[in-house]
């Protein structure tokens, strides 16, 4: 079943505007009170976002290790650097998979964790005190699907909004590494939802994350969670239980997180302890306050939530490398798009005066990546900013601007790539595209092989 996104979005805006929609645990005045809040701080900040170069703090909350090599610390997150990525393979490794907390993560026990199903779209009605439960080794006994998808937040890109446009925006300023791609494997949330006893009825579920309470603004807005329509769950979300073949990590979910394919990574709520499914349409703070478009161009109220994630490329290389004139170097970056597969993708070396077409090294899928590739021999040195553009199987092309929003979401523009062309001379066997000088010319590093699965 696949739900026409678009309408759902503008029946849910009108329904909340009018009133006719619950949010759960957070008054709708309060909830007003902060959207408000989250406008006029933006018009008062006069600041910049944070540039991608800031020196990296301790990463409070998040249990595995995050060293300066693979990530950049930014609050209670680790984004990925891109040159981390470079020969990994398709899927990204769990050591280099970007964190995105709004609190800490917890540690959850797998033989005590329960999933409460709850709610007013399943048979009798339940209540929170009333739920249908389901263990761990519940939901391993059920079949199980294994599907390749990325996660990537919301806000990833937010910094080019400041950066590349001069728009002034809030929240945390992702580069391009909040996305990754992994195997991941568990139960339908269909097949869970009609074991709950899920009526013709339900229209909306809302699952429920196991980690702390959050707070702004002095106000709790409680455990983190977001609304999904019924036609939605029962499409392609899964509940998933593993990644990349072994247990889910606690950063990314242990036991059990929510993975909805394509959509914006709020809505792959990690730690899941209870999904409510309702006969009414659901609001939280996390689609009325954040994760939709604010500012100028926008509904004075604010967009529809956020759902389907939007079209980028990223480079696997550092911003400000160097590379030697005269040697022949092979360019590798990844592109995906939430709307479809990747058709092309298109490259520029000199800024955006002249493109060459990429090597693809895996087939267009829906709700993956491609990694791609091309040679470049540059013959002349000085500053240049490589750029890449993709175009995906549904028909959109990365355009050269996006229009800004307050809270910096949704950043689909080609990316400019600062790197640096060496004279001949100036190159001493250090690696190319590292961030220091260029290799001596030599034979071609390998590509990456083909897709993964």
């Amino acid at each position: 079943m696949r739900i026409d996104e678009s309408a759902y979005d503008r029946r849910r805006l009108r329904q909340w505007l009018a009133g006719e929609a619950r949010a759960d645990g957070v008054s709708r005045r309060d909830l007003l009170r902060l959207a408000a809040a989250a406008g006029v701080l933006t018009t008062l900040a006069g600041r910049p976002a944070r540039a991608a170069a800031d020196t990296p703090a301790p990463a409070p909350g998040i249990v595995k290790p995050v060293p300066p090599e693979l990530f950049t610390i930014r609050g209670t997150n680790a984004e990925t650097n891109w040159s981390a990525l470079r020969g990994t393979g398709f899927h990204t490794p769990v050591d280099r998979f970007f964190v995105r907390n709004h609190t800490s993560t917890p540690r959850l026990d797998r033989d005590s964790w329960r999933l409460k199903v709850w709610g007013g779209g399943l048979r009798g009605a339940p209540g929170p005190d009333r739920a249908v439960e389901f263990g761990h080794d519940d939901l391993r006994r059920l079949p199980s699907v294994t599907l390749d998808a990325f996660v990537e937040c919301a806000g990833n890109g937010r910094s080019h909004f400041t950066t590349q446009q001069g728009d002034t925006v809030t929240g945390t300023a992702w580069t391009l590494g909040a996305v990754g791609t992994a195997r991941w494997r568990g139960v339908r949330l269909s097949r869970v939802l009609r074991l709950a006893g899920l009526t013709r009825h339900a229209v909306d579920l809302q699952p429920r994350g196991l980690d702390d309470a959050y707070v702004t603004g002095g106000t709790s807005l409680g455990r983190v969670r977001r609304p999904l329509p019924v036609a939605k769950a029962l499409d392609d979300v899964i509940l998933a239980y593993e990644m990349n073949g072994e247990p889910l990590p606690p950063d990314h979910g242990h036991p059990v997180r929510v993975l909805v394919p394509s959509w914006v990574g709020i809505s792959h709520i990690k730690w899941v302890g209870d999904i409510e499914v309702s006969d009414r349409p659901l609001y939280s703070p996390w689609n009325t306050d954040f994760y939709r478009l604010f500012g100028p161009g926008h509904p004075p109220g604010g967009s529809a939530p956020l759902t389907r994630q939007t079209l980028k490329s990223a480079f696997e290389t550092d911003a400000g490398a160097a590379f030697g004139a005269g040697a022949r170097h092979r360019l590798t970056g990844r592109s995906w798009s939430g709307a479809g597969g990747i058709r092309h993708v298109d490259v520029s070396t000199d800024a955006g005066a002249t493109w060459r077409r990429a090597d693809l090294h895996d087939r267009p899928r829906a709700g993956v990546w491609s990694r791609w590739s091309l040679d470049w021999h540059p013959a002349t040195s000085g500053p240049t900013a490589l750029l890449a553009r993709a175009t995906d199987t549904a028909g959109r092309t990365q355009p050269d601007t996006t229009a800004p929003n307050t809270q910096g979401y949704l950043f689909d523009a080609v990316v400019r790539h600062p790197v640096t062309v060496l004279p001949p001379a100036d190159r001493h066997g250090t690696p190319p595209g590292s961030g220091r000088p260029a290799a001596a010319a030599g034979p071609p590093p390998q590509v990456i092989g083909g897709a993964s699965g």
